[in-house]
């Protein structure tokens, strides 16, 4: 399957800017989608494609900050390069502050604009990459039973076997029989794959906190409890 090549969304609400761009980026051999509004934008957009948004930040019906945000809402983090025709350090800064790439004034420098479209694109298909390996490690992890999956996560803060033995109250030999179910399950050889593979997802394993094993009560037997009610301790022995 071929991959998908990125897209740089163009949104500005100015037709020749708009044309002007998508002719720049378009001899630098970049695929380009423009739209005249915020609103169109929303509409066709596509959080699966990967790419980057280059964004004007003044529009008369929705602003680039209400675009940014409106994303942030939908849990899409795409790259957004903000250009703008006066520069607002304010604005700039809430922009910064929200995740934008670059903000950049126009007349825009094309060597500038370049870059910082570079750098937008190299950050989304880090993070695409990064989604789709967490994604698959979870699920992997869902094809593990409760108990190698508390097996998986001491393995992974390196204890040893007979130490996840005693706490999961269990011999070593079953221990040794689910990790090896773990390691099969997981798709690694090795427990330095099995752990750059946990931590270069970002999934976090909880282990299970066990308390201390309740004490079990011996049954009472009632007929050696005295008709006063009192127990009897005869001989230095508690009669229960």
């Amino acid at each position: 399957m071929s991959r998908t090549p990125p897209t740089v969304f163009i949104v500005d609400d100015d037709a020749d800017v708009r044309r002007a761009l998508a002719r720049l980026l378009s001899a630098a051999r970049y695929n380009t989608r423009s739209f005249g509004s915020a609103v169109e934008f929303l509409e066709h957009h596509d959080p699966s494609v990967p790419g980057c948004l280059l964004l004007d930040l003044a529009m008369p019906d929705r602003s680039g900050l209400e675009v940014q945000s409106a994303l942030a809402e939908e849990d899409c983090h795409r790259p957004i390069v903000f250009l703008s025709g006066h520069g607002s350090i304010a604005e700039s800064v809430v922009a910064m502050r929200a995740g934008a790439i670059n903000f950049l004034t126009k007349p825009v420098d094309n060597e500038e604009l370049l870059a910082a479209l570079e750098e937008a694109l190299r950050l989304d298909e880090e993070q695409r990459r990064a989604t789709s390996l967490k994604e698959i490690v979870q699920e992997r992890i869902a094809t593990l039973t409760p108990r190698e999956r508390e097996v998986l996560a001491h393995v992974v803060e390196g204890r040893m076997n007979k130490q996840i033995a005693g706490d999961l109250g269990t011999v070593l030999k079953t221990i040794k029989v689910h990790r090896a179910r773990v390691m099969h399950k997981m798709r690694v050889r090795s427990l330095a794959q099995l752990v750059k593979l946990i931590s270069a997802s970002g999934v976090v394993l909880e282990r299970q906190k066990r308390g201390p094993e309740p004490v079990a009560e011996l049954p009472f037997n009632a007929a050696l409890e005295p008709k006063d009610g009192r127990r009897s301790l005869g001989h230095g022995a508690a009669h229960w």
